[in-house]
């Protein structure tokens, strides 16, 4: 029973990191010390990232992206992807995907959810809460909460509905060389948390 319960508050601090990791991916750029992370990566290690092999096979794409980039060239692929001149390539929020508009309903619906979980919006952050980052940092903080049942409603509301078409434009996208590699690891990973957190009607 105790090597059962350390096999799973590992596997869901594991989650932590890994959500925490692309949360921090999409909010920005990634500095030397990111990149240097992953190229000094041991992907032989992720291999029981919880994973399928598709999952574990995403490690060293990514390795190898963040071998082959620079910073001022990650900087730059990063604007192009979501800043750009008036937007970038990709528009990562949730409102836009499920409805072709930001600021719609589904992002009041978001809002109401992370009242009643407790959460504030930062002043500091300009960008509407249904940023995928920002869903992201919500999920590492309900997983490191441990309840399941929390997790599984915040997931299937505001990101199973448009995370796989995200991340496939993602990966598609004609700016994407690093972040084509990350879009892998997204898709793989929250693939992976999608039959982890179906709900049971």
């Amino acid at each position: 029973m105790e090597s059962v319960l350390q096999t799973r508050q590992e596997e869901s601090a594991l989650r932590v990191e890994i959500y925490g990791l692309l949360a921090h991916l999409f909010r920005k750029a990634p500095d030397q010390t990111v990149l240097d992370w992953f190229s000094a990566l041991d992907v032989e290690a992720n291999q029981h990232a919880g994973s399928q092999n598709t999952m574990a096979a995403a490690w060293p794409v990514v390795k190898l992206a963040a071998q082959t980039t620079s910073v001022l060239a990650v900087e730059e692929e990063y604007q192009d992807l979501f800043i750009g001149i008036g937007r970038g390539e990709i528009v990562p929020f949730g409102s836009w995907y499920l409805t072709g508009s930001m600021m719609e309903m589904p992002l009041a619906h978001l809002r109401r959810d992370l009242a009643q979980l407790g959460f504030q919006r930062d002043e500091s952050v300009k960008e509407p809460e249904d940023h995928i980052a920002a869903l992201l940092e919500v999920m590492a903080m309900l997983v490191e909460g441990g309840d399941k049942h929390l997790q599984q409603v915040f997931f299937n509301r505001h990101i199973a509905t448009w995370f796989e078409r995200l991340c496939k434009d993602l990966k598609v996208a004609s700016s994407a060389v690093f972040y084509s590699a990350v879009a892998e690891l997204a898709l793989q990973f929250l693939l992976v948390e999608k039959t982890r957190l179906v709900e049971v009607n």
